[in-house]
């Protein structure tokens, strides 16, 4: 997801991002031009690398504005912890009334999400998380969850630790590895206080934990759901994604991470109903174009874009857009 230079990174992940990724790493990423948004085909694009952004996404063939390019599930979702009571604890789809269907006290939209749940479930309901909660709490953390969660599907047996280490990382600096440190020590109390056993744990490295979130933190988007249905206007959908106060958590993906961003983009990633995503482009892209994604709200003026994508990110945005200083 970021464009920072990635000469050293990339060279040594070339030949894995050229071999296709083993389920579950690469969710399910395929194009759709039907109006009921069923899937007929592997997406029209290609993963490639640039100087200096890196990887970078490109059309196979023509894409007309507003084509689903594809679409992907997240490796890792979780809600925000003000979203815990109002949406599924999976798929992160907003509850509606008769639609819960409660577990060990957190809520799921379906049976199904519930089953998909089981296993890392299991391992997280064995533990005590308040002095971790409360620390995320306390200091606004929402990466650190996303690394539990992760944790304990690792520990379940439905990812491998290494699930994420194709993805780009940001660089930490002391203060924030401080920080993370103390995350750290809490996670690594708590699993230890459950009486786990050293092989199921013993992934769990402080160097670990330090390596999942820097990558988290530039890879995770942020879910907003915007409803709607499948057949609805996906430009609308795009527009209203900027609006609306949907937030409900955060996700990690594997395909979508490899949009650059642009301040002007020809891409766009929503959410209708789950932390599913939905990638469409927002004006015709010519075979061979790069697709890209802009990473912030783009209505800010120039300095303020800058200032959020060099804190955030790492890189200061070279867009058509800012090169003119709009």
């Amino acid at each position: 997801m970021s464009r920072l230079a990635l000469t050293r990174y990339s060279r040594c992940c070339l030949s894995r991002l050229l071999k296709p990724l083993t389920p579950p790493l690469f969710y399910s990423s395929a194009a759709s031009n039907r109006d009921d948004g069923c899937q007929t085909g592997p997406p029209p694009i290609r993963v490639g690398l640039t100087e200096p952004a890196g990887r970078a996404v490109f059309a196979t063939r023509r894409i007309s504005a507003g084509d689903l390019i594809h679409t992907a599930k997240p490796v890792v979702a979780c809600p925000s912890l003000v979203s815990l009571d109002s949406v599924c604890y999976l798929c992160l789809k907003k509850l509606m009334g008769s639609e819960k269907v409660q577990d060990r006290g957190v809520s799921y939209c379906s049976q199904e999400c519930q089953e998909n749940s089981k296993g890392f479930v299991d391992v997280e309901t064995r533990a005590d998380w308040s002095s971790f909660v409360d620390c995320c709490r306390t200091h606004n953390f929402k990466y650190p969850l996303m690394v539990k969660r992760l944790s304990c599907m690792i520990i379940s047996g439905a990812l491998p630790a290494d699930c994420l280490d194709i993805l780009q990382p940001a660089a930490l600096s002391s203060a924030m590895i401080s920080k993370i440190e103390d995350g750290y020590g809490l996670l690594w109390n708590a699993f230890r206080k459950a009486d786990f056993k050293d092989e199921d744990v013993a992934f769990l490295t402080k160097q670990w934990y330090t390596a999942i979130l820097a990558r988290i933190r530039i890879n995770a988007f942020r879910i907003d759901l915007v409803g709607g249905s499948c057949g609805e206007d996906l430009l609308s959908l795009a527009a209203a994604s900027v609006e609306c106060e949907g937030a409900v958590g955060h996700a990690v993906y594997m395909l979508p991470s490899f949009y650059n961003h642009d301040c002007d983009p020809n891409a766009h990633i929503i959410w209708l109903r789950n932390a599913d995503a939905r990638l469409s482009t927002l004006r015709d892209v010519e075979e061979g174009e790069e697709l890209r994604i802009c990473y912030i709200d783009a209505s800010m003026r120039y300095e303020a874009r800058q200032t959020i994508l060099s804190q955030g990110f790492g890189f200061l945005c070279n867009c058509l857009r800012c090169q003119s200083g709009d």
